[in-house]
């Protein structure tokens, strides 16, 4: 006799499904983009459908699940109505089921479906920029018998907070060359990419130019002769653009900013202005002040950025280590997840992303309370993504 399979409340998921190839101007919702995620699995002997499965995995991420056993855990504490609503029919999948289903899902396909929503509930009103940064982590619990960890490059909006994608770095490659194809999977004109030291590559400047975006990129002395030239502009002549004074986790920071045109000359492609930023520091109870000096280059124009714009452009782009790495990791323990088969330490971070993403989305100013507010009801995660 054939297992019976799960439903995910057909009329309801049908449309749903059907919106997410049309209907361009009313995004369809999350559960909508999930059913349209591909099963890796034969049809024959499915009794839960892929949609059912992911829509269980985000509920129990967003309530602070951090592993398949806790995804299944909680789909097992859920009430009855709750699974229900969440298209399951009988008893609830069973940790293996989540866990081979998960680990033989196309996590380019995930990403890609989870960015490009949430590129849609965050596009940019007339006359905005988008600011995205680039940045990569390493899946530090990953790797297990000699092999390497995952590495993975994402980027983030910066006004917003959400992940508009993430890509797998190879163990036989590094970020550089995925620069590009990361950032092919989002629509980017117009916008300004941002990111650190190691992406200050002229490839990098001609293909964001190709692709009608701007850069503000962090060099340093990777870049030997880029570095020279901006060091050796005359900044004593040129005037403090931009200086703020913050006060907090024991320290006083005074950062001063200055910017000078350099469209002839910069040996860097599409180079408009190049930056100076000075950070100086003061511990709590110290009288002596620390003081850095670095540098960056940016394909904006006086016109198109003044120095305040630019001084929040690059305060900006830190956002995706304080607000996505540090926030995985504080909330999820990623850096000690045991994840580590096939494609599941990948699907785990993209759950989190996407876990993030909604949270943001919702108005969450706290992760780790919003996960808190989430475990004690399991009504409460359905919930949200419902709204999303």
């Amino acid at each position: 006799m054939p297992a019976p399979s799960s439903s995910l409340i057909d009329p309801a998921i049908g449309h749903l499904a059907t919106l997410v190839q049309g209907a361009a101007e009313d995004p369809p919702g999350l559960l909508a983009v999930l059913a349209t995620v591909t099963d890796p699995r034969h049809r024959r002997g499915v009794r839960h459908r892929l949609a059912v499965i992911l829509g269980l995995a985000v509920c129990a991420v967003l309530a602070g699940a951090r592993s398949f056993t806790a995804i299944a855990e909680w789909a097992a504490d859920a009430d009855e109505q709750t699974l229900a609503r969440l298209g399951v029919t009988g008893a609830a999948p069973c940790e293996s089921t989540i866990r081979r289903v998960l680990q033989r899902l196309d996590a380019d396909v995930f990403d890609d479906l989870a960015g490009a929503w949430a590129q849609r509930r965050t596009t940019p009103g007339p006359g905005a920029r988008r600011a995205i940064a680039v940045d990569g982590k390493t899946l530090r619990g990953s790797g297990a018998d000699g092999e390497d960890s995952r590495h993975l490059l994402a980027a983030l909006d910066h006004a917003h907070g959400v992940v508009l994608g993430q890509v797998d770095v190879g163990a036989k490659t590094n970020e550089i060359p995925m620069f590009s194809v990361l950032l092919d999977r989002i629509g980017i004109t117009g916008a300004v990419i941002t990111a650190d030291a190691m992406h200050a590559q002229r490839s990098h400047a001609t293909y964001l130019a190709g692709r009608g975006a701007h850069y503000l990129l962090t060099v340093k002395r990777n870049q030997p002769s880029l570095h020279a030239q901006l060091a050796a502009l005359p900044w004593r002549q040129v005037p403090v653009a931009c200086d703020t004074r913050e006060r907090g986790h024991g320290r006083a920071e005074r950062r001063t900013l200055k910017v000078t045109a350099v469209a002839r000359g910069l040996l860097f492609p599409h180079a408009a202005q190049a930056i100076q930023i000075v950070r100086r520091r003061r511990l709590k109870g110290k009288r002596k002040w620390s003081a850095e000096t670095c540098y960056a280059v940016t394909s904006l124009t006086v016109t198109q950025a003044s120095p305040a714009q630019l001084a929040a452009i690059i305060r900006g782009h830190w956002a995706i280590e304080d607000r996505l790495h540090w926030v995985r990791d504080m909330n999820w323990d990623e850096d000690r997840s045991q994840v580590r088969t096939a494609s599941g330490p990948r699907v785990m971070a993209a759950l989190r992303n996407l876990v993030i993403t909604i949270l943001r989305l919702t108005g969450a100013t706290s992760i780790a309370a919003a996960l808190r507010y989430h475990a004690r009801r399991p009504s409460r995660p359905l919930r949200t993504i419902m709204n999303c």
